[in-house]
């Protein structure tokens, strides 16, 4: 089964100004160690951008730029897109289609949001999704903490069945 890894919205936005997200730093240490092993082992790098009009995250302005502690490489793919989904309104699906991928390792931000909605919307599609466990992350919230957040969906995620594909969580130790 072919894989890719995708990275969800890790931009500067989101990522450098105060509070920042829940262990942010060791996020994108993460995720570097994921894109470092998934370009050895010849998979796929997609970066997804959030963008938004009149925004702090539009189109090409400071915010909207990946996070500056990403490493990047010029084979890596980008897909921008406006919702929640990775998926609605992108060329993403086109994308995987053409390098044939079956499964997907799936990390960034905000695990409540844009991590959830598009886990669930890939394995709607047929892909059969790992999140990496210790890769995603999200800003504290008034009801939970972002560990508390992350935690929940690392839990929550790969007990749905019903998509017909698995959905699973795996740190990226035992990834890698």
């Amino acid at each position: 089964m072919k894989s890719a890894v995708l990275v969800i919205d890790v931009q500067s936005a989101l990522f450098d100004p105060e509070p920042k997200p829940f262990e942010s730093d060791m996020v994108v240490k993460k995720i570097n160690k994921v894109t470092h092993w998934a370009r050895n082992n010849s998979l796929p790098v997609i970066f997804i951008q959030h963008e938004q009009l009149n925004s702090i995250l539009e189109f090409e302005c400071d915010g909207w730029q990946l996070q500056s502690g990403l490493e990047l490489e010029v084979t890596d793919i980008k897909v921008r897109k406006t919702t929640p989904d990775s998926f609605l309104n992108t060329e993403l699906k086109v994308v995987l289609n053409a390098h044939q991928i079956e499964h997907l390792i799936i990390c960034g931000y905000a695990s409540e949001f844009c991590i959830d909605t598009t886990v669930r919307r890939a394995a709607g599609l047929g892909y059969s999704t790992e999140l990496v466990s210790d890769a995603h992350t999200t800003h504290d919230k008034p009801h939970a903490s972002g560990n508390e957040i992350r935690m929940h969906h690392n839990c929550t995620l790969p007990n749905i069945s019903s998509f017909g594909v698995k959905i699973t969580t795996t740190p990226t130790d035992a990834l890698i």
